[in-house]
């Protein structure tokens, strides 16, 4: 039981940190370039990856979301946190948890590469849906679809720019941390 409470501990301080930078960060000038940068693609894969029991592995990664969602509006206003179509990125957000369940059963640079990669081509076709789908910007035809997809691209580099950043930072520490500390592994495939 103790193992489980450290691993925990640690799983949700790493995640934590992300949340922090990605409030912060827009609201200082020396770290506006980190706000391009969200981390939390790789909080969702790190979520389904580490944690053993699917509710951890769903509820802590969606609840940073919904945290850091919340510190953005209370922060830089409304539409940061809760523009039209946000529930679809929540749903892609959800998604990136599975991919990162399902494909990260050993942690290795393909492992998590491959899933940053998937789950973030998941979250581009499903967040800009939503954006499609509930504003009035896009045609509601299939080629107003393909035009919302073509201008997402910049964000969604960024968000694999970030995803893939982050991934690395957390996932490589993660695993130096079991390394140095034997009480943050558990026996099997999947952690906590």
């Amino acid at each position: 039981m103790e193992r489980l409470n450290y691993r925990t501990l640690v799983l949700i301080t790493f995640m934590l940190i992300i949340v922090a930078i990605r409030v912060i960060a827009p609201l200082s000038p020396d770290f506006k370039f980190l706000a391009n940068l969200s981390g939390l693609g790789a909080i969702a894969l790190f979520g389904g990856a580490y944690f053993k029991k699917w509710s951890n592995a769903l509820l802590l990664p969606v609840s940073v979301l919904l945290a850091s969602d919340l510190g953005l509006m209370f922060t830089m206003g409304k539409d940061y946190g809760f523009y039209d179509g946000w529930q679809y990125t929540y749903i892609a957000f959800i998604l990136m948890v599975l991919v990162g369940r399902l494909m990260i059963n050993k942690v290795n640079v393909q492992h998590v590469v491959g899933a940053g990669l998937v789950g973030v081509l998941i979250h581009w076709i499903v967040s800009d849906f939503g954006i499609w789908y509930s504003t009035t910007f896009y045609a509601k035809t299939l080629g107003g679809f393909w035009t919302c997809l073509v201008a997402a691209i910049p964000y969604e580099l960024n968000f694999l720019y970030g995803t893939l950043a982050y991934a690395a930072i957390m996932f490589g520490a993660f695993e130096a941390l079991k390394m140095k500390y034997p009480v943050l592994s558990l026996n099997g495939t999947r952690e906590a």
